[in-house]
């Protein structure tokens, strides 16, 4: 899962991304709503996390924007500001939940789960394909009921090829999904990922395949 955190509290920002990361998600930080415009407008994130009280103006204010491109990107906001006057206007500006600072990380987590299961945003919590099973909400894989322990890069990229099992995956779509901004990514850094990922589902008898794509990217497909 990839979340954007548009946040002006840098000390706040570094240590809500650490606890995401610690929770197997990729959260890319900007501190104001300009950039946070910039980087939803890429529509590579499952979720945005998004504070009032930025430099350039009210977050919500970003919300309204988003929508009007397109974009549907489930959006919470995080804020200070918990006056119920506060928290109608940010649900009436299109807000999917609206959590109130100090919180507990674990209810953040909750509430982040609840808006990536809304029907509008995927027909199915499971992917099933070959003996493998993929949980998009717990973030669970499974072989033939057996918990398949991926560490988070794998995790993060068997998410993303299965969200689109069957179809070519460009490598810039795949980094995307796996690597946040701040990630040093070397050349090869992608393919050693696949090779164990790889190696990994065979070994535990997932009935999936990877390919190389040469020059393009990776395919995830039923074994045949």
């Amino acid at each position: 899962m990839r979340i954007l955190l548009i946040e002006d509290e840098l000390e706040f920002a570094a240590a809500l991304t650490l606890a995401l990361k610690h929770y197997d998600m990729v959260a890319d930080h900007v501190p104001t709503l300009g950039e946070g415009q910039a980087a939803a407008m890429g529509d590579v994130h499952d979720a945005i996390v998004l504070d009032r009280s930025l430099p350039d103006g009210d977050g919500v204010a970003l919300i309204p924007r988003l929508r009007a491109m397109g974009l549907r990107t489930p959006v919470i906001v995080l804020t200070a500001r918990g006056d119920l006057s506060d928290r109608v206007v940010g649900l009436d500006a299109g807000a999917d939940d609206y959590l109130v600072k100090p919180f507990a990380i674990e209810e953040l987590l909750a509430r982040l789960r609840a808006v990536l299961r809304r029907p509008a945003r995927m027909a199915s919590d499971t992917v099933r394909i070959g003996l493998l099973a993929f949980d998009l909400v717990a973030r669970l894989a499974e072989v033939e009921g057996r918990p398949l322990e991926l560490p988070r890069r794998e995790l993060l990229l068997l998410e993303a090829l299965l969200r689109r099992r069957g179809r070519t995956v460009m490598r810039s779509v795949i980094e995307e999904s796996v690597y946040g901004f701040d990630d040093d990514i070397q050349s090869n850094t992608l393919d050693s990922h696949v090779s164990r990922l790889r190696r990994k589902l065979s070994e535990a008898g997932a009935g999936v395949e990877i390919h190389s794509i040469r020059g393009i990217g990776y395919l995830l497909r039923e074994a045949v």
